[in-house]
């Protein structure tokens, strides 16, 4: 939460980042803090109190928004992958290709995509009826692995538009990300220094690792046949989604580079600075007390 925040905040704040690419982390981060705030919290508070019911419409509520901000991260991954194919393979383009109005553009599909999905599945689910046992076997509402369980009504039509989305979420922007990332190492093995490529392969492998990440813990979850034998697998891969990825986002895309450090360390010694006034001011009004 920390490090989306931080991130959000430079971003908004300086001025040197005001680029599509940053463009592009500050939405993630700012999704990845609404990801956060809508699944971990109840986990704590299960954890913590054994209190483990939650009503109907918080359910929903929640799916909802996880659906929406799933679905909105998948095509938004993809987004900032075009972008950095862009800066490094047609680096003379670049400026003239992704302007900030593109950039808003690519993002708002993005969002509205996510939104779209999300209303489609909850609305199928809410007209549902649920007559079968109340317990979902998941750490948070994420009811389409268990609806044919614990509906009594006719769940094809959830299971299909499910699997449709998945497939249309996840397969072409993975698709995306391997031919880009393929691209982009062709054009990091022209560069000449040897240092050069090195630091480019560091950025591009950890980039590459976490969105793999990503993309294969959802197929795994949302495309594999749904089978009480795998709901325990899918519980452990879903992890790695709702929480392993928000953590490493911001270590991975935002706080090594160069432009981010540079604003953080302006931030701090904008704090400091202030800081050190309150204190100067407080000393002052301190010696001209009379008591």
């Amino acid at each position: 939460m920390a490090g989306n925040l931080l991130i959000v905040v430079l971003v908004v704040t300086d001025k040197h980042l005001h680029t599509p690419m940053y463009f592009f982390l500050g939405n993630l981060s700012f999704l990845e803090i609404c990801c956060s705030s809508t699944i971990v919290p109840k986990i704590l508070s299960s954890l913590l109190t054994g209190e483990r019911s939650i009503s109907v419409k918080a359910c929903l509520i929640q799916f909802f928004i996880y659906a929406c901000l799933g679905g909105t991260e998948c095509y938004l991954l993809s987004m900032m992958l075009c972008d950095r194919y862009l800066a490094i393979c047609k680096p003379l383009h670049y400026a003239t290709i992704m302007n900030a109005r593109l950039s808003f553009q690519l993002a708002v599909v993005s969002w509205v995509s996510g939104i779209l999905v999300s209303t489609s599945l909850t609305l199928n689910i809410s007209q549902l009826s649920f007559c079968g046992p109340n317990e979902i076997d998941h750490f948070f509402c994420d009811v389409v692995p268990d609806i044919r369980y614990i509906s009594c009504s006719s769940t094809y039509l959830v299971e299909l538009s499910s699997f449709v989305f998945a497939c249309i979420f996840t397969l072409p922007p993975f698709v995306l990300t391997i031919s880009s990332y393929g691209f982009i190492i062709l054009a990091i093995l022209r560069i000449p220094s040897t240092t050069g490529r090195q630091k480019a392969f560091s950025t591009c492998s950890s980039h590459l690792s976490v969105v793999a990440l990503y993309y294969g813990t959802l197929m795994l979850v949302y495309l594999l046949p749904r089978s009480r034998n795998l709901r325990h697998i899918k519980k452990t891969f879903s992890i790695s989604y709702t929480i392993l990825t928000p953590m490493l986002n911001p270590l991975i895309y935002s706080l090594r580079n160069k432009e981010v450090k540079i604003a953080v360390n302006k931030v701090f010694r904008k704090l400091l600075f202030f800081m050190s006034i309150q204190k100067v001011g407080f000393l002052k009004l301190k010696e001209g007390n009379p008591h």
